[in-house]
């Protein structure tokens, strides 16, 4: 038997898995099924490749050996495959949490002009899903530095487009609205608008008011976004937190000095994007995000003069 593709992947599954039951539910297929392949490839390499205990599988020398380049082949393919494919679907499909602009959409299309862009607004958690099972191709997803690669193991990848910090938002005529920052104890005492538990926000304004001293803030309406914060916001004469690219221009933005921050990540199927198209979707992305930040009032100087912060949408003018 000679030695295929598809051979080197079940090897790679099992290796990646740790145990033959889990690499079969990975790939679909029966575990007898599974065992009956590896025995052949074995056969095939001239020897046993892992060592079979109750607690699952361990390589063999040879399996420490030949494993490696194995995964390697798989990855190698994976690319081929990718590169190939990468532009002869008709559509691609793009994900983004909370709101997607039409400029967002529009310059998704001028990048990749031989396909048409289709966009969606989903949680971040169904992103992430929507991705794994290919319903995507790639996807923005939010959440805290840390947690957004949450669920992010192969074949899923995904690379930081940049971490926001997270803002006051006040109306203009508001007493702080001439602030040029606010420390946290300056957050108590105001109304405010906050998020749905179920909301990939929520956690964030959490971990944020657990340092406010005091008692519970004065709540006037949970929102299940940003755009609906920022109207009560206006329209109430209350606070709420937000991302400055949440924000809308009918609000005041103040910066919080030591705040939270939210991580924004690109997040995309390795064995389906081709290496180009994702350096080329990253960059796209970002040169969004810079161009975006500079309609916002007070957020496009705070990036320059804080660029240890944004790394990832360097580099920036000198002082």
């Amino acid at each position: 038997m000679n030695v295929e593709l598809r051979h080197a992947r079940v090897v790679t599954a099992i290796d990646r898995a740790g145990s033959i039951s889990k690499a079969a539910a990975e790939l679909g297929l029966p575990q007898s099924s599974l065992t009956a392949q590896l025995r052949r490839i074995e056969k095939a390499l001239g020897g046993e490749l892992f060592v079979r205990t109750r607690s699952g599988v361990t390589p063999t020398p040879l399996g420490e050996r030949l494993t490696p380049m194995l995964a390697d082949l798989v990855r190698q393919a994976d690319l081929v495959i990718a590169e190939a494919t990468a532009y002869t679907s008709d559509v691609f499909r793009f994900g983004n949490t909370e709101w997607t602009p039409p400029s967002l959409r529009a310059v998704l299309q001028e990048a990749l002009p031989v396909v048409e862009v289709r966009t969606e607004t989903l949680a971040p958690a169904a992103a992430v899903a929507a991705a794994r099972a290919g319903a995507l191709d790639a996807a923005l997803v939010t959440g805290r530095p840390g947690t957004a690669t949450t669920g992010l193991e192969p074949p899923l990848a995904g690379a930081v487009v940049v971490r926001e910090p997270v803002w006051l938002a006040v109306p203009p005529g508001h007493p702080l609205a001439g602030r040029s920052v606010v420390d946290v104890r300056d957050l108590t005492g105001l109304r405010w608008i906050r998020y749905a538990r179920e909301h990939w926000f929520h956690p964030i304004e959490k971990q944020l008011f657990a340092r406010v001293a005091g008692t519970d803030p004065e709540v006037l309406h949970h929102v299940d976004g940003h755009h609906e914060a920022m109207n009560w916001v206006r329209d109430a004469d209350a606070a709420a937190l937000t991302t400055p690219t949440g924000a809308t221009k009918e609000v005041t933005l103040v910066p919080i000095r030591d705040t939270e921050r939210t991580e924004l990540l690109l997040v995309w199927r390795g064995d389906a994007l081709a290496e180009s198209m994702r350096r080329g979707l990253l960059e796209t992305v970002r040169r969004y995000y810079r161009d975006y930040a500079r309609t916002i009032p007070r957020y496009w100087p705070w990036i320059v003069d804080h660029p240890e912060e944004f790394t990832e949408l360097g580099p920036f003018p000198a002082p």
